[in-house]
C-alpha cells in the first residue's frame, strides 16, 4: 500500500528475542465483543466499533532493518471504511502491524516525531533510539490541501478508493514502535461530525475540540496495547458524537 515506511526503519543489533520470553510477556487473547465487526490485520485483530463498516483493502510490506543487507520487517496494512445512512464515508482508518507473532531481533528504529504549527503532535519518547510513540493530530485536515502535503500517499490512496469523507474531516497518524521488533502505526480520517459537538456559546466552542483529542489518545492507548497482548486484539474506541442520521 504507502504507509509512511520511508520516514523510518530499525536497525538490528546483537541478540535475539527468545520466544518463550515473548509470549511470557504477551497477555491473554480477548474476546470478541457483542455488536463489533472483526477484521484480521497481520498478526492481529482489528475490531471495530458498532457502524455499517467495509474492508477497502489490504496489503503486504516490509519494513527495512539497517545495516543488514535485506534485513526487513513483514508488515500487513489493512483499511476499513465507515459508511453512513446515505452511504457516505464517516471514518477511513488503515491499521499496518507485524505480520506474525514470530521472534524478531533486538531493534533500534530511527525516524521524528516534530512539531508542526496547527497540530496536536506528542512524542513520548522523547526522541529515543530505543522506541517510537508519536500520536499527531490535525483537527482540520481537509483547510488548504493539508492532507494533500503533509501525506500525499494517503490522499492520492482515498482519491483512487472515493473514500475520502465530504464533510470537514480530521487526521490522525500514530506510530509505535518497541526495541522488541514490534511495531504498528495507525492513521485515520474521520469526519468532524464524529469528533467534534455542535457548538452554541463561546464556552461550548472552546471545548468543541475535546472529545476528539480524548479519542485520539484512546486509540493510541488500544494501539499500544495491542502490541503485548498474544492476538494482538486492537479495540478501536467508540467515536465520542452519535453517528448522523
Amino acid at each position: 500500500m504507502w504507509m509512511a515506511l520511508k520516514s523510518l526503519s530499525g536497525r538490528r543489533v546483537s541478540g535475539m528475542v527468545l520466544a518463550t520470553c515473548a509470549f511470557a510477556a504477551l497477555a491473554a487473547c480477548a474476546p470478541l465483543q457483542p455488536g463489533t465487526t472483526e477484521y484480521p490485520v497481520g498478526r492481529g485483530r482489528l475490531v471495530l466499533p458498532q457502524g455499517e463498516w467495509v474492508a477497502l483493502d489490504r496489503s503486504e510490506e516490509a519494513l527495512p532493518l539497517l545495516p543488514e543487507p535485506g534485513a526487513t520487517v513483514p508488515l500487513q496494512t489493512r483499511a476499513v471504511g465507515l459508511r453512513g445512512a446515505n452511504k457516505d464515508w464517516l471514518a477511513i482508518l488503515l491499521v499496518q502491524t507485524n505480520s506474525t507473532n514470530h521472534p524478531r531481533p533486538t531493534t533500534l528504529w530511527t525516524g521524528s516525531c516534530p512539531a508542526q504549527q496547527g497540530l496536536m503532535v506528542e512524542d513520548a519518547t522523547a526522541h529515543s533510539a530505543v522506541r517510537v510513540d508519536c500520536l499527531r493530530f490535525k483537527r482540520f485536515a481537509q483547510s488548504g490541501g493539508w492532507l494533500d502535503k503533509n501525506h500525499p500517499l494517503l490522499a492520492q490512496w482515498l482519491a483512487r478508493q472515493g473514500a475520502a469523507p465530504a464533510q470537514p474531516y480530521s487526521h490522525l497518524n500514530y506510530r509505535y514502535a518497541t526495541e522488541g521488533g514490534a511495531y504498528i502505526e495507525i492513521n485515520a480520517v474521520v469526519d468532524q461530525r464524529l469528533l467534534r459537538p455542535q457548538t452554541r456559546s463561546n464556552e461550548d466552542f472552546l471545548r468543541a475540540g475535546r472529545p476528539g483529542q480524548e479519542w485520539a489518545h484512546q486509540l493510541a492507548e488500544a494501539a499500544r496495547l495491542s502490541t503485548s497482548m498474544m492476538d494482538g486484539y486492537l479495540a478501536v474506541p467508540p467515536f465520542p458524537i452519535a453517528l448522523p442520521n
